[in-house]
Formats: C-alpha cells, sequence, structure tokens
C-alpha cells in the first residue's frame, strides 16, 4: 500500500480512538510527500534519514517527527503494510533547545508597530488580523495554534471570556481576557465582519482574505518579516532570534512580575485551580 494510504488508515484509526493528531497528520502527509509516495515497504532508510533532517538547520523538530513516524510504523507492521521499520536508532547530536524569550515593554511596541508593514491592497485586514493575533498571544497567554484555532463564537464580549477548544491533551479551558484587549477584540471583530464567513459563527476569528483559518506556518513566515522589521535580532549567546511563542513565555513573566509590584500574594495565586 502506497505511503499516503496507509497514512490515512493509521490517522482514521487513531481518531477513532479520539486522538485528533493534528500536528502529526501534516507530518505524516509531509513524509508521504517528501518520499516520493511509493509502496511504504518500498521507503528507504536513506529518504526517512532526508526527510527527519529537513532542509534547514538541524533541530529538535528531527525528535518531533520521528516520534510521529514511529507511531505510523509500528501501526504498519502489526497490520501488515510494512515488514520493519527504516526509521534510525539513534538521534544525531541536535542543538540545545532554545531558551525562552521574555519581550521588553519597548520590543512588544515595535512587533505591534512593525504589524503595518504586512498592509496589502489585495487582504486590506492581514496588518490587523496580525496586531490582533498578537495581542491574544500576549493579553491571553495563548499558545499559537490555540490562538489560530478560535472561532466567532468562542469570544463573549459581554462575559470578556475566550473559550479555548480541544487544546493541547484533547481539554478546553475558559480564558478570561481584560478590557483592553476585549476593546482590541470589538474592534477586530466589526472589521472581521466586512469578510466571508463560510461557517458563520463557527467562521475563524483570525482569518484569510477569504474568512478561513490562518494557516499555521503562514504566521510564523510573517513572523519572521514582523520581526526583522521590529530590529530584534539573536540575544547574547543565542543562535536563534525569538519566537512567536515567546509571547506567551513574555505574558506569564509580565503578570507575576505585575503581581510583586502590586504587593498580592504570588505563591497563593500560582497554585493550581481546584477542579
Amino acid at each position: 500500500m502506497i505511503a499516503s494510504d496507509v497514512v490515512d488508515v493509521y490517522l482514521a484509526a487513531r481518531r477513532a480512538q479520539g486522538v485528533h493528531l493534528r500536528s502529526g497528520a501534516r507530518v505524516l502527509r509531509q513524509f508521504a510527500r517528501e518520499t516520493g509516495n511509493p509502496d511504504l515497504s518500498e521507503v528507504t532508510p536513506e529518504s526517512v534519514a532526508a526527510f527527519l533532517r529537513g532542509r534547514g538547520t538541524l533541530s529538535a523538530t528531527w525528535k518531533t517527527k520521528r516520534a510521529v513516524l514511529s507511531g505510523l510504523y509500528r501501526f504498519a507492521i502489526a497490520r501488515g503494510y510494512a515488514t520493519d521499520s527504516v526509521l534510525p536508532e539513534q538521534a544525531p547530536k541536535l542543538p540545545p533547545p532554545q531558551t525562552p524569550y521574555v519581550y521588553t515593554f519597548d520590543e512588544l511596541q515595535r512587533l505591534l508597530a512593525a504589524t503595518s508593514t504586512l498592509s496589502k491592497p489585495h487582504s486590506r485586514l492581514q496588518a490587523a488580523t496580525y496586531r490582533t493575533l498578537l495581542l491574544i498571544l500576549y493579553g491571553a497567554g495563548l499558545r499559537v495554534s490555540e490562538a489560530l484555532k478560535l472561532q466567532l463564537g468562542d469570544v463573549d464580549l459581554e462575559q470578556r471570556i475566550l473559550t479555548v477548544r480541544n487544546t493541547k491533551f484533547y481539554k478546553s479551558r475558559l480564558v478570561p481576557i481584560g478590557p483592553r484587549l476585549t476593546s482590541v477584540l470589538v474592534n477586530y471583530i466589526e472589521q472581521r465582519g466586512t469578510l466571508a464567513l463560510p461557517e458563520g459563527r463557527d467562521s475563524a476569528l483570525l482569518c484569510s482574505r477569504t474568512g478561513h483559518r490562518l494557516a499555521y506556518q503562514f504566521v510564523i513566515t510573517l513572523f519572521q518579516r514582523v520581526r526583522s522589521a521590529a530590529d530584534i535580532r539573536c540575544p547574547d549567546g543565542e543562535p536563534r532570534p525569538p519566537r512567536l511563542h515567546d509571547l506567551r513565555h513574555t505574558a506569564a513573566v509580565h503578570r507575576v512580575l505585575a503581581w510583586y509590584r502590586a504587593g498580592k500574594d504570588v505563591q497563593r495565586l500560582l497554585l493550581p485551580r481546584s477542579r
């Protein structure tokens, strides 16, 4: 059976078990494409090694991709779609994980200002959409994937609550937001109403010019442009510049610092909520 068909059968089986594998599905389909989509039993160790390494600098993504492929091969061998695994047994020497970065308030302002560079005549809301994304990541402390999955119906402006659905570990949660972020969302949603709503209230909050959800990799590519325009470079001793995900770290650190400055009982506030 060709690799893409095995991937489809594997994903269907995992989803029947309640496992969504959204990011894993992207990895597996990319694997099928980049190996030329042969019969899975004919995929060579060399083509697997090339896929795991990728085209850029070797990174921890190698381990992520290998873990996803390991699940596929266990399934394929059990079902008779492959006789053995061609995955490498040992990982190459990977660079250390990137140190979380905390943006300064000045850098945050520069990032927000730099979103204006994304303004395009054929995509009139692109700059406003990206600015709103940055403010949601910082103001609500969401993961990038969580923000991109928000639907219009997930935003309760009256109660000032975001509903974040089926996130990490397949859980959902309610996230309270402050008045300033609420004001930003009021203005953005009014502009968003000028674009298509392909799924009504279930349409993406942060969307493309066609009203559809933004692709994760596209958002990361735009961030590289915004970060460059904001003149934010690699910190001393770090091989890579700060990431979009670091806005989540920044939100947490700035919140704790604000509690300390306000004389709050930080240890009590950091305790996990009882369920």
